[in-house]
């Protein structure tokens, strides 16, 4: 999953919110040096990237978009997955998706001294240009996937991103509403175990 989804799937808990918003950057013994909770966000992104790249939904979407995005077909059906969360942002949470991040981003200020080098500099264009809400409407996440585009080290088709979405818009939608539920329900139970 992307960032909206890991961040909505870490509940209330502030430091569990920033450790599984930071988990793609911390690696090899970092872990060790973060507060508790921080240390269990970290390892519940690991979970649910796990749980996410295992399930059979999931598998289904990205042989379909791997003929368009090749390897960066699991970047895409995570950002596919995102742009339906916020779309239907409504129907998750009792927050608007605009106070949620906003939310968000006054948090994770008050980490800095623990947020990753990467992280910071991805926030620097993650904040101003309110990727979170930007990811509600198909134009907003094709943005996002045509900037990817030209920050990838080999040739991506995320340019395409918002004709590939559009093209099964419906069958997209309806993956992800079947695999959602569960992530959620399986994200719930992983956030209350240690390890």
């Amino acid at each position: 999953m992307n960032f909206l989804a890991h961040l909505y799937l870490s509940g209330s808990d502030d430091e569990l919110m920033i450790g599984n918003f930071i988990g793609d950057h911390i690696k090899g013994k970092v872990i060790n040096d973060l507060p508790e909770r921080v240390k269990l966000g970290v390892l519940l992104h690991r979970k649910i990237d796990q749980f996410t790249d295992e399930h059979p939904i999931v598998r289904q979407t990205r042989i379909k978009l791997r003929p368009h995005f090749g390897k960066y077909s699991v970047v895409a059906s995570d950002l596919f997955y995102d742009h339906f969360l916020a779309a239907r942002w409504s129907d998750y949470s009792g927050l608007t998706l605009e106070e949620f991040a906003s939310d968000f981003y006054k948090k994770i200020e008050t980490f800095s001294e623990i947020i990753p080098e990467r992280t910071k500099l991805m926030l620097k264009y993650m904040i101003p240009n309110n990727w979170l809400v930007t990811y509600s409407t198909v134009q907003g996440i094709g943005r996002v996937m045509h900037g990817m585009s030209k920050r990838a080290s080999f040739y991506s088709g995320m340019e395409k991103g918002t004709e590939v979405l559009i093209s099964d818009y419906e069958q997209y939608e309806n993956e992800f509403r079947i695999f959602f539920p569960e992530l959620i329900q399986f994200a719930s139970a992983a956030a209350e175990t240690k390890s």
